[in-house]
């Protein structure tokens, strides 16, 4: 299915197929001889998509992009079964694993490897040719590679990254964080009330 959203179309190459049971809504240009598979959504929340040549989305994949972080996924990428990527870009000839995500602002360079259940954490760098192994943890810039048990590493590697102030704009201080954040992003989501099936 197709949506137009906050005024903008889907653009699909005549080349691409996209699966009946995906969901492509709002500023999204998907590339030549691309494949979007069942269950994909691509969603553009105020900021473009964009889609290169043969990039492959398997199924219940998602992307998602944001005002503030375009998405843009380079040529011959394939993003694996449940895997994830908001507001990020990536490179050409990469591969996100089933499970992996990347997320707002970060980078993830040419013929890179996401491993299942990866994370290339908030604005974090991986530069080209970095592979992220099964479970771990891709942080900062350049991004440091940790496996998941080295968590106060990977917190000491984050504060700067500001999550709830960088993707939602709201101090991560403020007493009632949790309230600011969903009703400003309730109220953003909102604007799909008027979007218009294509």
């Amino acid at each position: 299915m197709m949506y137009e959203h906050l005024g903008a179309r889907p653009r699909i190459h005549d080349t691409a197929v996209v699966a009946p049971t995906a969901v492509i809504s709002g500023d999204v240009e998907i590339g030549p001889d691309c494949q979007v598979l069942h269950g994909a959504v691509i969603t553009a929340e105020g900021g473009p998509i964009v889609l290169g040549e043969h990039v492959i989305f398997m199924e219940n994949a998602l992307i998602r992009a944001t005002a503030a972080d375009a998405v843009h996924v380079g040529h011959h990428s394939l993003l694996g079964t449940l895997s994830s990527v908001a507001g990020a870009d990536i490179g050409e000839e990469s591969f996100l694993a089933s499970g992996a995500r990347v997320f707002n602002g970060a980078r993830v360079g040419s013929h890179c490897e996401i491993r299942v259940n990866a994370i290339v954490h908030r604005r974090s760098i991986l530069p080209d040719g970095s592979v992220v192994p099964i479970g771990w943890i891709a942080v900062g810039d350049p991004a440091q590679l940790l496996s998941p048990d080295h968590d106060e590493e990977i917190a000491a590697l984050q504060p700067e990254l500001d999550f709830p102030g960088y993707v939602f704009g709201v101090d991560r201080d403020t007493p009632d964080l949790m309230v600011q954040l969903t009703e400003r992003y309730a109220s953003s989501l909102a604007r799909h009330r008027h979007d218009q099936q294509v």
